[in-house]
């Protein structure tokens, strides 16, 4: 039962006569006891209990009148847009929980009765991943091109080559180091997993690469204005010398990072305990990824039509059927490679920033997401790219413009070269986030509303975008197949 706020004349009212209450009530057990000289008629704890009885007899007969005001002052309702975000939500929290276990639940029961138990022998290691010896050898050859810029790094440091020179040979390095896993993937008829897998490594060998010989480059022209006598802003500062060293380039080509520096900050010891359980982690969810893209997506990829043609109905249909356990895997990803992977990275070489991502799941507007999401690739667009582009005279917008342009060819690359189809389609993807950014962003100005602008955050890239992208990519690499097996 609810009790109603009492007001301070009642309450006072109460407590005064529940004060007199007991002092009568004191006064009558007193003289009682007097007379019997003993405390053989009431006890000390039923004198309480029939203390207690009396007083709150006595509140009721001011509390509950009909004349007690029920309605004192202005309250808005809980689910109120001026009051929803002040309240507990836990029990909504609670519920949402339990519906989705409810769901997903009779998701998994529907799906093994329609289609069985899909998960094959094949599960970790196919036989034909195994097979791809030529991509696991260009994957073990790529350090060959780091070993290549900590010679030209050298040859400029001891001033034995001019700085144009350096900058050619780091073009060709670089370059080479991207297009020749691209060439070993297009001659290979490789697993689609070992292609994508070589592709990334690529990636970050060439984000590497860019960020080692910028850097180098700029402590370099430091170092002659500090020869020269010139005097440097305070905002501007060396805490490390210029030495070329391949201990330095070999930590930070296996540490977690893309951003080059001689020294990084250290953790004092390696947990042993806690790497182990996030080994153990990382074995668990990326066995449900598997799961999850083996039993769930395969079917209802290989059951549908391609986006762009036939029913629209369908269509949608499909990429809303998709959503949901693409979602799962694409969460599953980022929490098993930015979260486990990086972390347990980062404790065996003792790094010490793990800033690994930010709370991009609240993001209000699409820009704040690709800020939030991957800081490492975010910290290197900043530090070797974006600002670049400012301090050489380029608009802010084109700036932005550039650093999506080259997103935009890595995601490109890593997913069309293994699928050997060039359609565009990631390109075009993210390409599209430009128009998206400038939306969210006015959107957030006009209603200044975080909910609007992190519902069209999700829906872009969980409901629509990423299912999408992965239904053109399958019937274009199945259209691909079926044209091969024809000739």
């Amino acid at each position: 039962m609810v009790i109603p706020e009492q007001p301070e004349s009642v309450a006072t009212a109460i407590q005064g006569d529940s004060v007199r209450r007991r002092s009568s009530v004191n006064s009558a057990n007193g003289e009682l006891a007097r007379d019997s000289g003993s405390d053989d008629c009431m006890s000390s704890e039923q004198h309480k209990v029939k203390e207690d009885h009396l007083t709150d007899v006595s509140a009721l007969k001011f509390v509950y009148r009909p004349s007690v005001p029920a309605h004192r002052r202005v309250k808005e309702s809980p689910l109120s847009s001026e009051n929803i975000f002040r309240q507990s939500h836990a029990g909504l929290f609670n519920l949402c929980i339990v519906v989705l276990v409810a769901v997903n639940s009779r998701l998994i029961i529907e799906n093994l009765m329609k289609y069985g138990w899909l998960i094959k022998s094949g599960f970790w290691f196919s036989s034909k991943s195994l097979r791809d010896w030529p991509l696991f050898m260009c994957c073990v050859t790529l350090a060959l091109f780091p070993f290549a810029a900590f010679v030209v790094e050298k040859l400029a440091q001891q001033k034995c080559i001019s700085e144009p020179v350096v900058v050619v040979l780091h073009i060709i390095i670089t370059t080479a180091a991207v297009f020749y896993p691209v060439l070993v993937i297009l001659r290979c008829d490789s697993a689609f997993l070992s292609g994508v897998t070589l592709m990334l490594l690529a990636c970050i060998v060439w984000l590497k690469l860019v960020s080692y010989a910028h850097t180098n480059y700029d402590m370099r022209e430091l170092t002659k204005s500090i020869e020269k006598g010139e005097e440097l802003p305070n905002t501007l500062n060396m805490d490390y010398p210029y030495n070329v060293s391949f201990k330095s380039l070999a930590y930070f080509m296996v540490a977690p990072t893309l951003c080059y520096q001689p020294s990084y900050p250290r953790t004092p010891s390696i947990r042993k305990g806690w790497l182990f359980r996030q080994l153990v982690k990382l074995i668990i969810f990326t066995g449900v990824m598997g799961f999850i893209i083996e039993q769930y997506i395969n079917p209802i990829v290989q059951n549908s039509q391609h986006p762009l043609k036939g029913n629209l109905l369908y269509a949608i249909e499909r990429v809303l059927k998709l959503s949901v356990p693409n979602l799962y895997v694409w969460l599953c990803m980022f929490y098993c490679f930015f979260h486990l992977w990086l972390n347990i990275l980062a404790e065996l070489l003792q790094f010490g920033d793990r800033e690994f991502y930010k709370d991009w799941w609240n993001a209000k507007t699409v820009e704040e997401y690709w800020r939030m999401w991957n800081m490492p690739v975010h910290k290197w667009m900043i530090r070797h790219l974006y600002f670049p582009c400012l301090r050489n005279g380029i608009p802010k917008g084109v700036a932005i413009l550039i650093a999506f342009l080259v997103s935009a060819l890595f995601h490109e690359l890593c997913i069309a070269v293994p699928c050997h189809i060039f359609k565009l389609w990631a390109f075009g993807g993210i390409m599209f986030q430009v128009p998206l950014v400038l939306i969210t962003n006015y959107l957030q100005n006009k209603f200044r509303n975080s909910t609007v602008g992190n519902m069209i955050f999700w829906f872009i890239f969980s409901i629509l975008g990423q299912p999408m992208c992965v239904l053109l990519y399958y019937h274009d690499l199945m259209n691909r197949k079926g044209k091969l097996d024809q000739s």
